[in-house]
């Protein structure tokens, strides 16, 4: 078992198969050394609890892998008149269980498979990882096509997770205890508050004999899968949810990769290399009824995805909708537990089992080459960053101009009609307001913006819209303030994390500057070799060390500013979503390094 674990992926690699998903490869392996193939793997109960585990590992991974702030915020940006993809997603996935529920029907009148109920649950599986991959390959996660697809596949596995556990209850002689189910939900939610507050706290006392975080996630995984088993669900919701509470704690992207090393270098593999060692396709294949179930299984896990093309070709165009509806057809993560726990119900056959696991393997093998293949990338741009000014005048207009157009889109508001004739052709986009007030602004949707520069000459103003836009959470405030107010109410705003601006210390500080360190201020200066920094944004390079970064010959990185702390950089420091690294090197090698960590995905 180890040997094919070891061996799989690099045989996949020697061989070029990198669009064959890992878990299908070691199902493939797992019919070749068990009962199919040279009967090398025999159940045991060792290997039995290996494979258990793995499967709850498994859960929990993919229940890390849901993005609620795609549930958190809009996904229509401003402007924006299209249907949102939570809109898309919702009605898309409405659809599969519809075309789900007719199959599961036809496939009973046939009398083929007689479980309507678990067709239903079987054919609106997506599954979420294989799914995220795609997507991250292709840069997609954070574009709208990118989100609808994520948000329909999150809804392919947590409804028909839910689903399954209904089920279970139901044909395991539980039907009286499933309203004991909400007592899980209830035990995560007060895991998910009793952990948040402290969490923070075990990374200041952890170190690498105590690994803190790992314990917390096997803490979390025990204690829910337990609470699901004495309410009589389903162990894999109690690992889903503990996944679930895992995410919204918010660990860093080292734990991340900590958990998913443990997943999927030892329990995962024994799961999927057991579930082909499992099964018999001489037996299958001989059975000529069993053998026609494979191509019609496969042929409904696709149709029942026919609906969200439809749907997505309300905003998307045709070649991208089908494309995104076959990758939602990809399924096999839920699948698998899915007959494990049919089996165990004795609610259907070995042959039935091992078909339906077979058309499983054949869409995770060809939904995402199909994807790939049909899938038109557009020009891809860098994710700008929204500034807003208030106040058009000799400080803020300069600096209007100095933000380069390809990482900042910037707006300006005034309600000063002079400045506004004799700056509007200065900038891009200069707006002219009645007053600024708070309704004002709010109407013309100046607090709905990344940064927000009040940049206002009346510093009593600047205080009022500061906590304004405190109150309505802007994300970053900076607010210029010349001597007009006193430091204690400064000092309040800067405590609500105001960022605040006064001339006359700037102009001391470059005046120090020059006199005390020359170079450094040269080096900001320097129109060739000048000093950057970027926020990175795009996870194909998050939890892979600075040294491997593209491009970074010629790049010094001086710092990392990380959850509101510098962090000294080595070349093997692991990078994590939303640092921001500030560095120094070539303009153009600079420029190209921004744009590539800044894309959105």
């Amino acid at each position: 078992m180890m040997i094919a674990a070891l061996v799989t992926p690099l045989v996949v690699a020697k061989l070029h198969f990198n669009a064959v998903p890992n878990a299908v490869a070691e199902i493939i392996v797992g019919i070749i050394i068990g009962q199919t193939g040279l009967n090398l793997v025999h159940t045991t109960s060792n290997l039995t609890f290996l494979s258990s585990l793995g499967v709850i590992i498994l859960m929990f991974l993919s229940g890390m892998e849901i993005n609620f702030d795609l549930f958190s915020r809009s996904a229509r940006s401003k402007g924006d008149k299209q249907i949102a993809p939570t809109t898309l997603a919702a009605l898309a996935f409405v659809g599969v269980v519809a075309v789900a529920a007719g199959l599961g029907f036809a496939l009973h009148v046939a009398g083929l498979f007689s479980d309507i109920f678990l067709a239903i649950i079987l054919f609106s599986t997506i599954a979420l990882g294989i799914v995220i991959a795609a997507l991250k390959e292709q840069e997609l996660l954070s574009k709208p096509i990118g989100q609808t697809i994520l948000l329909t596949a999150v809804l392919g596995e947590v409804v028909p997770l839910l689903a399954l556990t209904i089920y279970a209850s139901i044909n395991g002689g539980h039907a009286g205890r499933i309203w004991l189910i909400i007592l899980i939900f209830v035990a995560a939610i007060i895991l998910l508050r009793r952990f948040k507050a402290v969490y923070r706290f075990f990374a200041n006392i952890d170190k690498s004999t105590t690994q803190l975080d790992i314990r917390l996630a096997f803490f979390l995984i025990f204690v829910l899968v337990t609470v699901a088993e004495r309410v009589g669900a389903e162990n894999i919701l109690g690992a889903f949810l503990a996944g679930m509470v895992m995410k919204l704690l918010r660990p860093s992207e080292l734990t991340r990769d900590k958990l998913t090393s443990i997943g999927y270098g030892f329990f995962i593999p024994i799961f999927f290399i057991m579930t082909g060692a499992k099964l018999n396709l001489r037996t299958l294949l001989a059975d000529p009824q069993a053998a026609m179930l494979i191509p019609l299984f496969f042929a409904c896990f696709i149709a029942a995805k026919i609906v969200p093309y439809f749907v997505f070709r309300l905003r998307y165009k045709q070649t991208n909708a089908l494309a995104a509806a076959f990758l939602t057809s990809t399924t096999i993560t839920l699948v698998l537990p899915t007959l494990q726990v049919a089996r165990n119900l004795h609610a259907i056959t070995e042959q039935q089992a091992g078909a339906f696991t077979l058309a499983a393997v054949l869409t995770a093998i060809c939904s995402p080459i199909i994807f790939n293949r049909l899938y038109k990338p557009e020009p891809e741009d860098v994710r700008k960053t929204e500034v807003t000014f208030v106040g058009t005048n000799l400080l803020t207009i300069p600096v209007a101009q100095k933000l380069p157009h390809a990482l900042y889109d910037v707006h300006m508001v005034t309600d000063s009609e002079k400045n506004y004739h004799t700056y509007n052709s200065q900038a891009t986009d200069v707006r002219l307001l009645d007053s600024m007030t708070e309704a004002t602004l709010a109407q013309a949707g100046v607090f709905d913006t990344e940064v927000l520069v009040l940049g206002y000459r009346d510093g009593e103003v600047n205080y009022q819209l500061a906590e304004a836009a405190v109150a309505r959470k802007v994300p970053r405030i900076i607010a210029r303030f010349e001597r007009d107010l006193s430091d204690e109410r400064i000092d309040l705003l800067a405590h609500k994390g105001v960022e605040i601006f006064n001339s006359y210390n700037v102009n001391v500080s470059l005046m120090r500057g020059l006199i005390e360190t020359p170079s450094t201020l040269r080096l900001l200066t320097d129109t060739e070799a000048g000093l950057y920094e970027v926020a990175v944004r795009n996870h194909r390079y998050t939890g892979i060390a600075l040294q491997s970064l593209p491009n970074i010959t010629g790049i010094t990185i001086s710092r990392i500013y990380r959850a509101g702390k510098f962090v000294a950089p080595h070349g093997d420091t692991l990078i994590e979503p939303n640092d921001h690294l500030i560095f120094t090197g070539d303009k153009a090698a600079a420029r190209e390094l921004q744009r590539e960590l800044g894309k959105m995905n």
